[in-house]
């Protein structure tokens, strides 16, 4: 999916919040990074294969 210049991480690597923004929905609380991964604004995830991670914000 990551088509520009330095490919951004895959949405298995742990790096992979640092893929580029390609839909941004502030008012909704989400953006969708050029790796497939949706990423919400409490942290929490949605892989592409539908797997779920946690919010992990710091405490």
């Amino acid at each position: 999916m990551c088509l520009h210049d330095s490919p951004c991480p895959s949405a298995d690597s742990p790096d992979r919040e640092a893929a580029a923004v390609v839909v941004s929905h502030p008012a909704q609380g989400w953006s969708l990074l050029c790796n497939a991964v949706l990423l919400f604004e409490d942290t929490g995830e949605l892989l592409p294969d539908g797997r779920v991670v946690d919010p992990h914000r710091p405490v």
